[in-house]
C-alpha cells in the first residue's frame, strides 16, 4: 500500500533531521552523557519536526545499544517502540483527551514501572488544547515523578500553556526551516523517489511549505503526478494559476488602466472569486514584493512563494517603497470595510478605482506616494507629468479655468435700489397730469478744471481708454460730475465717487487696476488709482444742481 512521502521518509535519528540542529545536537549529548530531564515540552510550529524528536527521544532513552546519542533501530525496544508493540511509551494527543479524568487515568498508570523498557515516556501532543483542571491535575506528578517516568509536551502555541508547567519542564525552540534547506531536501527526496524535479519548481514548494518539511514533502507528493515536476506543473497541482490572474490585475493598477482593472475584476467575480480573497491575494503579492525591495539579498527567504521572483522585481521597480505601503493600506481597509458588513463587490471595485488614480487617496499614506513618486522622478531626471486624465481632480488641476466677464463676475444691482420719487411729490390735477412735462435738454459734461490734467493727460482721455472695458453701471457714470470726480495729483489718480452702490462698484481692485493701467499708459509713468467717497461738504458743480424739473422728468434722468 502507497505512503505518503511525509510518513515514508519521517526521520528515524536525531541526524536525519532537518534544519534543527540547535536541538539534536543538545539531546544527542544528553543521551550519551545520561544527565536527562524528566520533562521536555518542544515548541514550534507545524511540521518543524517536534513529534518526530519526541518519538526518537523516546526511542533513543531506551536504546539498548545507542550511537552517538542516537538509537541504533534494530534493538528490541527500538523496533518494539516503532511498530507500537511496547506499550510503555504513550503517546496522547490533548485535543481529544483534555479532560481532568484523562489525566487522572494516566497518573494512575505512570506510577508503575515499565515492563520491558527503561523509562515509561508519555508523549503529549498539542498540549495546550488540555483544560485548566487537566493542567492542575498534571502538575504535581510532573514536577515529582518517579525515577522511570519521562514526559514529553509538544505545542505549537506557547502562550496558552500555564506558567505553572513551563516552569518544570525543559523548553526547546524549534525554529522555521529556511527555503534553501528545504529545498535541497526536496531534491534529495525527488532523487531516492524517481521524481523529475526542476530547481525552480523545489524553491517554489519550499516557499509555499511555510518553513515546515512536512508541508513541503505533502506538496510534492502532490505534484508526482506529473513525470517532471516544474513550474506549471507546481502552479497547476497547488491551484495557483489564479496568482497569475492576479498579477495580472495588478499590472492593470500600475498602468492606471481603469476601466480594464475593473473588467478583469468582473471576469474574476463571474469565475466565482471571492472579494475578500481577491484583495487577500492582493495584499499578499505587494507584501512579497515589498520585501524585495527592502532586502534585495535576502528577500527571496522572505516571500511567501505564491509569484515568481520576476513578477515580483518588476512589481518592486516600478513602485517606491511608500507607494507599496499606501497600496496595501487601502486593500486592508476595504477588506476591514467587507468585514463590518459593506457590500463585497462594490467594495472591491471602489478599491481598484482609488488603486489606479492615487489622486483618489486622502490618507497621509496616499499623500506620502505621490510625494515619493515624484521624489523618484526627479532624481532619475525624469520630467515631472501629470497623473492620468480619468480623474475630475486631475482634469480641474491641468483645465486652466475660462476667462470670465466682468459683466460675469458683478451681480446684478437690486430692481428697487432707491425709492421713486414720484411717490413724494405733490399730487397734480387730473387736468394738469395729462399734459406731457417738457422734456428738459441735457446739459453738457462738465469740464475738468485745470488741476485735473497732468500734462497731455486728461480724465476724458482716461474714460475713453477705460469705459469699454468696464460694466455698464460704471462706464455711463463716468462723464457724471456729480457722482464722479477726478484728480490727477502727482503719482495718484483721486477718484471720489457718490457713496453707497456706485462706490462699492468703483472700490474693485480690477476696477482700480484699470484706471491705473490707462492712466500710466498715456502718462507715461507709474499712475496708482484710488477711490474715497464724495462727502456732504464737497460742493456739487453749479451745472451739476438738480431743479424740480428734473424731479418731474425723473423717468428719463438718472436720480442720485
Amino acid at each position: 500500500m502507497y505512503q505518503a512521502l511525509y510518513r515514508k521518509w519521517r526521520p528515524q535519528t536525531f541526524d536525519e533531521v532537518v534544519g534543527q540542529k540547535h536541538i539534536t545536537e543538545t539531546l544527542k549529548n544528553q543521551v550519551n552523557t545520561g544527565r536527562l530531564s524528566h520533562a521536555y515540552i518542544f515548541i514550534g510550529t507545524r511540521g518543524t519536526g517536534k513529534t518526530t524528536c519526541a518519538r526518537i527521544l523516546a526511542r533513543a532513552v531506551n536504546c539498548e545499544n545507542p550511537a552517538d546519542g542516537n538509537p541504533c533501530g534494530v534493538c528490541p525496544a527500538c523496533r518494539g517502540i516503532m511498530d507500537g508493540s511496547i506499550l510503555d511509551v504513550v503517546e496522547l494527543d490533548a485535543a481529544s483527551n483534555n479532560g481532568v479524568d484523562n489525566v487522572r487515568a494516566m497518573r494512575e498508570e505512570a506510577v508503575f514501572s515499565p515492563a520491558t523498557v527503561k523509562k515509561r515516556v508519555y508523549i503529549v501532543d498539542e498540549v495546550h488544547m488540555l483544560s485548566p483542571g487537566a493542567f492542575n491535575a498534571l502538575l504535581k506528578i510532573l514536577e515529582e515523578p518517579p525515577e522511570h517516568l519521562m514526559f514529553i509536551l509538544a505545542t505549537t502555541e506557547l502562550q496558552k500553556v500555564p506558567a505553572t508547567i513551563l516552569s518544570r519542564c525543559q523548553r526547546h525552540s524549534f525554529k522555521r526551516i529556511d527555503a534553501p534547506t528545504i529545498a535541497e531536501y526536496l531534491g534529495y527526496i525527488a532523487e531516492k523517489e524517481g521524481f523529475t524535479l526542476k530547481p525552480d519548481a523545489a524553491e517554489l514548494i519550499a516557499r509555499l511549505a511555510d518553513g515546515g518539511v512536512r508541508d513541503a514533502l505533502s506538496l510534492l507528493d502532490q505534484c508526482s503526478a506529473r513525470e517532471i515536476i516544474d513550474l506549471d506543473a507546481v502552479y497547476y497541482a497547488m491551484g495557483l494559476a489564479g496568482n497569475r490572474r492576479t498579477s495580472a490585475l495588478m499590472e492593470r493598477i500600475l498602468a492606471h488602466e481603469t476601466e480594464k482593472a475593473v473588467r478583469d475584476f468582473n471576469s474574476l467575480w463571474m469565475d466565482g472569486k471571492d472579494p475578500t480573497v481577491l484583495l487577500t491575494e492582493l495584499t499578499g503579492l505587494l507584501r512579497d514584493a515589498l520585501m524585495i525591495k527592502v532586502a534585495p539579498k535576502g528577500g527571496q527567504s522572505l516571500i511567501s512563494g505564491g509569484y515568481d521572483s520576476a513578477t515580483l522585481e518588476t512589481l518592486g521597480g516600478r513602485m517606491t517603497k511608500e507607494e507599496l505601503i499606501a497600496a496595501m493600506e487601502t486593500l486592508q481597509n476595504a477588506q476591514t470595510r467587507i468585514r463590518a458588513g459593506a457590500n463585497p463587490k462594490i467594495t472591491a471595485e471602489l478599491c481598484l478605482v482609488t488603486l489606479c488614480d492615487s489622486a483618489l487617496g486622502d490618507s497621509v499614506g496616499d499623500l506620502k506616494a505621490r510625494i515619493s513618486r515624484l521624489e523618484e522622478q526627479l532624481k532619475n531626471g525624469v520630467p515631472v507629468q501629470m497623473a492620468p486624465q480619468s480623474s475630475p481632480r486631475q482634469e480641474e488641476a491641468t483645465t486652466p479655468p475660462p476667462e470670465r466677464r466682468y459683466e460675469e463676475e458683478l451681480p446684478p444691482p437690486p430692481e428697487e435700489e432707491y425709492p421713486d420719487p414720484a411717490d413724494y411729490l405733490p399730487e397734480m390735477p387730473a387736468e394738469r397730469s395729462q399734459i406731457p412735462t417738457p422734456r428738459p435738454e441735457p446739459e453738457p459734461a462738465p469740464q475738468l478744471p485745470p488741476q485735473n490734467q497732468a500734462g497731455s493727460v486728461s480724465w476724458e482721455e482716461i474714460c475713453a481708454v477705460v469705459a469699454p472695458q468696464l460694466p455698464k453701471e460704471i462706464s455711463t457714470r463716468l462723464d457724471d460730475a456729480s457722482s464722479v470726480r477726478a484728480v490727477l495729483e502727482g503719482p495718484v489718480l483721486n477718484l471720489t465717487v457718490m457713496p453707497g452702490f456706485l462706490y462699492a462698484r468703483f472700490n474693485r481692485q480690477d476696477v482700480l487696476s484699470r484706471f491705473s493701467e490707462a492712466a500710466s499708459r498715456l502718462a507715461g509713468r507709474e499712475i496708482r488709482a484710488k477711490v474715497s467717497e464724495l462727502t456732504e461738504k464737497t460742493d456739487a458743480p453749479e451745472g451739476a444742481k438738480r431743479s424740480l424739473e428734473d424731479l418731474k422728468a425723473f423717468k428719463e434722468v438718472h436720480f442720485i
